[in-house]
């Protein structure tokens, strides 16, 4: 299992992007690999801690808890950053 995550918060413009483009990739993944992602919301305003560490940079993409993006989110790099987490997650 691949786990995706996205920090955001309520009423963030960016984050409803980042979220369009995370639904987008995963959608276009092959099935193989889309139904081993698991992709988990948090957002600061619930987490002191999540707000302490990436207040100023919402939206935060994780992958399997290691940081891939912050601010924008680039489809291409996603979608590849998530065919490599599959590929090393089933080994």
């Amino acid at each position: 299992m691949t786990t995706l995550t996205l920090i955001g918060k309520d009423g963030c413009h960016l984050c409803d992007v980042a979220e369009g483009i995370v639904e987008q990739v995963i959608v276009e993944l092959p099935d193989d690999v889309a139904d081993t992602i698991e992709v988990e919301s948090a957002s600061i305003l619930e987490d002191k801690a999540l707000y302490d560490q990436w207040w100023e940079k919402i939206p935060v993409v994780l992958i399997d808890g290691e940081l891939h993006a912050y601010w924008r989110v680039a489809a291409d790099r996603l979608h590849d950053a998530l065919l490599a987490a599959n590929k090393e997650n089933a080994r």
